[in-house]
């Protein structure tokens, strides 16, 4: 009986360290741990404005996005301030930008999947 009684008890034990173990964050646990909870992105976001010659806003410009993994391109309207907004991108896609009005297009830009930032600002300058 005590044999028995050690072994469930042993058992209970290693059952228990083991769903310990599974709660733990890939890597382990460190003791300077102190609570705060790492937010992985999921999405991130593009905005900018277009900008003409004289640094002035340029509206209605046609701006491309094109996701370089895919080749799959997307437009936005700049609004009258010049303003342009591409809403959950994928972190772990490099994208080229640029805009055209009126036949004239801006300098390709790359918003690469190495840049970090959660929200990305470029300036597109149409000549």
């Amino acid at each position: 009986m005590k044999k028995t009684l050690g072994t469930a008890v042993f058992l209970l034990v290693a059952l228990n360290c083991f769903a310990w173990q599974l709660t733990l964050p890939l890597g382990g646990s460190s003791s300077s741990d102190t609570g705060r909870k790492e937010t992985r992105v999921t999405t991130r976001a593009l905005t900018g404005v277009v900008l003409g010659k004289s640094d002035a806003p340029v509206s209605n410009a046609v701006v491309y996005l094109k996701n370089m993994k895919s080749l799959a391109v997307k437009t936005v309207i700049a609004g009258n301030d010049g303003a342009y907004r591409f809403p959950e991108l994928s972190p772990n896609v490099d994208y080229e930008v640029y805009a055209q009005r009126e036949g004239k297009k801006s300098d390709t830009k790359t918003l690469s999947q190495f840049d970090d930032r959660q929200k990305a600002n470029i300036i597109l300058r149409i000549k």
